[in-house]
């Protein structure tokens, strides 16, 4: 299941300047992960859903992509997120 519109209001409204601010990489290394997250836990019931399982590996490598690029930008916004989002353990 994908995330509602409600859900992705509130991330950007967290991480963006502004209500419309979608775009700004934090926004979308936000959304992903929690797209990423909803899969993660549709994959312990469904183990065989392979076709999804590609959509999540696109996910995580563009999640990736993007946090190379904060990384490389401003390392502490990097910093901030990732520890935000506990996504480095």
């Amino acid at each position: 299941m994908a995330l509602t519109n409600e859900d992705k209001l509130a991330i950007v409204k967290k991480y963006g300047e502004n209500e419309s601010d979608s775009g700004k990489t934090e926004v979308q290394i936000a959304i992903l992960t929690a797209r990423i997250n909803q899969l993660t836990s549709h994959f312990e019931n469904h183990k065989k859903d392979h076709a999804s399982r590609r959509g999540l590996m696109q996910m995580v490598g563009k999640r990736r992509r993007l946090l190379d690029y904060l990384a490389d930008r401003n390392i502490e916004r990097y910093r901030a997120i990732i520890k935000d989002l506990k996504i480095r353990k």
